[in-house]
């Protein structure tokens, strides 16, 4: 560990004097213009396949995407990082690809799927706090145009299968009238591998797999997600003609908890000794043999050759749940690099570059703009991206045109009690939760979480032991934190205190971005969504109807009625307890976008 000290050190000297000359001279490099700019210069166009097809060849020249989301898979978590769970088709094929080793997503589940649906950072959308719980009227706002909506203008059919987790409370933010033309999975964040329930709260429960709009009963067959999924992707692929371009969208459920997995993966991994962790591996072998049935069966009818295959997990891995980000800072939920940094990949035969890796930074709203491109279809100039083309970036090797990443900013997330105004030098409250990216430089403010290094010897036979954690103290009360991210991409070596002049061009640019900030989007739970008020099953329950009713306006007949309804749930599906039927306003409450005072 000394010996790393010393490295990071003295690479940090070298890499910190140059970047931060390079950076003063071009200034505060993000601007909106600037962006726009570059955005332009660097459109591009799908490259020609540089190989002979070894299967029959597809007659359309846009290509099949199939964007492959896993969930909570620690940065660590994959063979060619160095992980004892082995991964032998992911690590063929970002082998056979291209490797993303400076790829950023958000450090929770909703945001970072809202960020690829859109293109558009959080403070954009009004997602900044948390995920969209299952009992708030809330959802991916409705005047967003998603990535399926633009690809179905560019002649795709769109396809998703996996997790949505982008809110349900009323029927337009479903994702069949999102873009997709079928749907076949779960709406919430999470829920049991088998029997596909889900319960938000204590005695709030019930059944959560849809078939496009409606509840999926038929396949409640104790089926392991990540298998049924598969089943499901291979039989859209068998139904469809590889001469129409598709899109399709598999976000897995895994390896999510619960830690659940079939008992025959389980025993390849006997010598690991933390249960959680086992488990963990277990789930992980799972997909990674599911994703090889995919990529068998985009071979067996017809599409591989003509297919862009792209490998993201949705943020880092909470260790306490098996996840390892090792050797990075942090975990899910945090800011710090082991809660953004995600194992990432691209695998196609019309790569350029094929076998290499890719260091420029890449986020995943890039992908927006990048997929639209390839697809051939058109960006309405009215959209405010957040993400660039770098498909020549992926392809080819060049400069990528991203120089900044926003994390984000949370004006409402709980406070540091040391964050001032004057501790941020009079430009930015440093009470408030942020992190911003600048070409090599990495800021942020607050409290960015949980930011041990756990690692891996911390997975014992007793679970994760603190003692075997790097504990950092938060007795100095700091709330502004400065790393160049070449140089120091652990984040041992803080330097705040040495280059005050790049903390305040990074506090500037923060302050920028607020300025371009919607109200945050965070309503209150809404009594109504409870299944047990809706059959048993998680699902729409907002009317529009609903505003113009009045709180404790029912009268006699209508308590009668809503004593009817509830009587007629689902006498075996639900499992939930009734509550009352109580309305709401159904609105979202909003908190300002500015973080003044």
């Amino acid at each position: 560990m000394l010996l790393l000290g010393v490295l990071s050190s003295f690479s940090v000297v070298s890499l910190v004097t140059y970047s931060y000359l390079a950076w003063a001279v071009a200034g505060d490099g993000g601007s909106r213009s600037s962006t726009r700019a570059a955005r332009a210069r660097w459109a591009r166009r799908r490259p020609p396949a540089q190989r002979q097809p070894t299967s029959p060849p597809s007659t359309s020249s846009q290509p099949h995407i199939i964007f492959i989301l896993s969930d909570d898979q620690g940065y660590r978590d994959v063979g060619y990082h160095g992980s004892e769970i082995k991964t032998p088709t992911l690590d063929r094929l970002a082998a056979q690809g291209v490797k993303l080793e400076n790829y950023y997503v958000q450090p929770i589940c909703s945001p970072s799927r809202s960020q690829f649906m859109t293109g558009k950072y959080q403070i954009h959308t009004g997602l900044q706090h948390s995920i969209i719980r299952p009992s708030q009227p809330n959802c991916l706002p409705l005047d967003n145009v998603t990535l399926p909506q633009k690809l179905k203008e560019a002649g795709y059919s769109t396809h998703m299968v996996g997790k949505w987790h982008l809110g349900f409370y009323r029927k337009e933010c479903m994702p069949t009238q999102r873009g997709f033309d079928s749907f076949f999975g779960s709406l919430l964040g999470n829920g049991d591998y088998y029997t596909h329930y889900k319960c938000d709260s204590p005695g709030i429960c019930g059944y959560d797999l849809y078939e496009n709009d409606k509840a999926a009963w038929n396949y409640d067959n104790g089926v392991y997600s990540t298998q049924m999924y598969t089943q499901r992707v291979k039989h859209i692929l068998a139904t469809h003609s590889p001469r129409k371009p598709i899109f399709l969208y598999i976000a897995y459920q895994a390896v999510h908890s619960p830690l659940q997995a079939p008992g025959k993966y389980l025993e390849n991994y006997r010598s690991i000794t933390n249960i959680n962790r086992r488990r963990y591996a277990a789930m992980l072998s799972c997909l990674d043999e599911a994703i090889n049935n995919v990529t068998v069966a985009l071979k067996k009818y017809g599409y591989y050759n003509n297919s862009i295959i792209i490998y993201s997990s949705d943020n880092g891995g909470q260790p306490l749940a098996g996840g390892s980000n090792w050797p990075l800072r942090g975990s899910k939920g945090t800011y710090w690099e082991g809660g953004i940094r995600a194992v990432g990949f691209v695998h196609s035969p019309l790569l350029k570059n094929q076998g290499s890796v890719c260091r420029e930074l890449v986020h995943i709203t890039d992908w927006f703009p990048t997929l639209v491109t390839l697809a051939e279809g058109q960006i309405d100039e009215n959209i405010q991206l957040d993400g660039y083309d770098i498909w020549e970036t992926i392809s080819e090797g060049k400069r990528s045109p991203r120089v900044d990443i926003l994390h984000n900013i949370d004006p409402i997330y709980l406070r540091a009690r040391n964050g001032s105004w004057a501790a941020g030098y009079g430009i930015w409250n440093t009470a408030i939760q942020s992190a911003v990216r600048v070409s090599h430089w990495k800021l942020l403010t607050g409290n960015p979480g949980y930011s041990d290094w756990v690692p891996p010897q911390s997975f014992s036979n007793v679970g994760l032991s603190r003692w075997h954690s790097e504990r950092v103290s938060w007795t100095s009360g700091q709330t502004v934190w400065l790393f160049n991210i070449t140089a120091d991409p652990y984040e041992r070596v803080d330097l705040s205190r040495t280059y005050p002049d790049v903390v305040k061009q990074l506090l500037r640019r923060l302050s920028q971005f607020n300025k371009t900030a919607v109200p945050v989007r965070y309503p209150p739970k809404d009594p109504r969504s409870n299944p047990h008020l809706n059959g048993g099953v998680w699902g729409p329950w907002y009317k529009d109807a609903d505003k113009k009713k009045k709180p404790g306006g029912n009268t006699a007949m209508g308590a009668k009625k809503q004593k009817q309804k509830k009587n007629k749930t689902h006498p075996t599906r639900g499992q939930s307890q009734g509550c009352s039927a109580r309305l709401l306003g159904g609105q979202a409450h909003t908190a300002t976008s500015g973080v003044s005072g």
